[in-house]
């Protein structure tokens, strides 16, 4: 694709960098941070101010916590609030809870998973990255349009809202980007506005070897550069919502209720995060019902919040649409996608954050060397893309199974239970409990940091 568009007229100018990171989420930092550590220069876009969203993933697993002591940033983030979980439990056909997961069984420094609010565990990173002369986090600066040269993708265009022009101004010769193809199921960004009378953000370009696209299951980049998504079952949307309280709410990532009414609670310091699952396009209809109707949920299934949910108010719930897919090709040349840019999960299981924060890594020990040298192959690209398919396809798979668990409890056909089998097993013989553990806090591959990222901190007495 050419380099000949001449038609965007706010100014902008170039810089010329190893590697560019669309996206400040898990994946996007993660990367950045450890090709910085490894002598990359690197420069992470980030549209939004701040790390804080209605819609973060708060579960931080134990490959990640293991990270974090490798990074010498694992006591750091212990200071962060957090709540522990050594397990992942549903309730069985007895009315006992049945263990599906055990982390206390994988032979790891950390064998549980946490709870943290993940604008904290980003904020950490970004810190670290301060002290990294070639990490550069820019925020309020949102990627707008791949450039190519020829069918190579040799940088993007931003948009940077921190930097005011008149819109009509002038800018020398830009790239236009690869149309989003219609089959793909994304959401494109929209283009600078050349006729309004305002002042506009400026407009940036960066070029490198490696564009890397970390911006998310909606991701634009993927969409430019025509890869084509393979599409996973979900019959789910969720509603997001908080509740003030003091209750105290069992420390779990597990759905709890039944009968079209299946909620998952997560504990904060002087809130508990509400997600309610709904079936998909349900929205519109259960408002229609009245807050009360949702009111009454909540205290059915948390009898601890009853005294609190006159607080919720439907101008406070937020929709996500749940969608799964993956991309049939992570990749083209010059361009890589990571985390939900590459592979979408539901919030079920909270496994999203895990597999973002694995492919960052991934990206450190594949491709620091090219990018230090200059030169990305797409036989690089690709050996990437095989090296997270196992445990890509591992936690798809075992997130399947979750929906099939609790889909028909959303849509009030039966109660949320593991199939008979798998809880014949897993009661029998406890250990197999080490087999899901593993999948969702690990995975198939296990990543760790390369040495050149890796940092010494000292062991404080009483830190866990």
């Amino acid at each position: 694709m050419p380099d000949t568009d001449s038609t965007h007229p706010t100014r902008h100018h170039s810089e010329h960098v190893d590697c560019i990171i669309s996206g400040g989420g898990p994946a996007g930092i993660v990367a950045g941070l450890l090709l910085a550590r490894g002598g990359v220069k690197v420069i992470v876009l980030e549209k939004h101010m701040d790390f804080f969203r209605d819609f973060r993933g708060d579960t931080i697993h134990p490959s990640t916590l293991r990270l974090l002591d490798e990074l010498g940033l694992y006591h750091e983030f212990a200071r962060i609030a957090h709540r522990r979980v050594e397990g992942v439990t549903l309730t069985g056909r007895g009315g006992k809870d049945v263990l599906l997961a055990d982390f206390t069984r994988l032979d790891l420094p950390h064998p549980f998973m946490t709870i943290a609010p993940q604008w904290d565990f980003l904020n950490l990173l970004a810190k670290a990255g301060e002290d990294e002369p070639n990490f550069d986090l820019r925020m309020r600066v949102e990627a707008t349009s791949l450039i190519w040269d020829d069918d190579r993708v040799v940088g993007l265009r931003a948009r940077n809202s921190t930097v005011a022009v008149p819109a009509a101004s002038t800018a020398p010769s830009v790239t236009e980007a690869a149309p989003p193809p219609e089959d793909t199921d994304v959401h494109a960004g929209e283009r600078p506005d050349s006729t309004s009378d305002a002042s506009t953000p400026a407009t940036v370009e960066f070029r490198a070897p490696l564009v890397i696209a970390a911006d998310g299951r909606w991701s634009q980049a993927r969409a430019e550069a025509g890869l084509s998504v393979r599409k996973l079952s979900s019959t789910i949307d969720v509603w997001w919502f908080r509740i003030d309280t003091e209750a105290v709410l069992p420390d779990s990532v597990a759905p709890r209720g039944g009968n079209g009414k299946v909620f998952v609670a997560i504990p904060r310091d002087g809130h508990v995060q509400i997600a309610r699952l709904i079936p998909k396009g349900a929205d519109e209809r259960l408002r229609a019902e009245g807050i009360g109707a949702l009111r009454d949920a909540v205290a059915e299934t948390y009898p601890q919040l009853a005294a609190d949910v006159g607080q919720v108010e439907f101008d406070d719930v937020k929709l996500l649409d749940v969608r799964r897919n993956e991309a049939r090709r992570w990749f083209t040349d010059g361009l890589l996608c990571i985390g939900d840019s590459a592979h979408a999960m539901s919030p079920l299981g909270g496994v999203g954050v895990n597999l973002a924060v694995q492919d960052g890594i991934a990206v450190a020990r594949t491709l620091a060397e090219p990018l230090r040298a200059g030169s990305v192959r797409t036989a690089e690209l690709r050996r990437l893309q095989l090296r997270r398919l196992p445990t890509t396809r591992a936690v798809e798979l075992l997130q399947s199974g979750i929906h099939r668990m609790v889909e028909p409890a959303v849509h009030g056909h039966r109660p949320i239970r593991p199939p008979a089998p798998v809880e014949w097993l897993l009661t029998t013989f406890p250990a197999l409990t080490r087999i899901p553990a593993r999948i969702l806090g690990v995975g198939i591959t296990a990543e760790h940091a390369p040495d050149f990222a890796r940092r010494e901190e000292p062991t404080f007495e009483g830190t866990q």
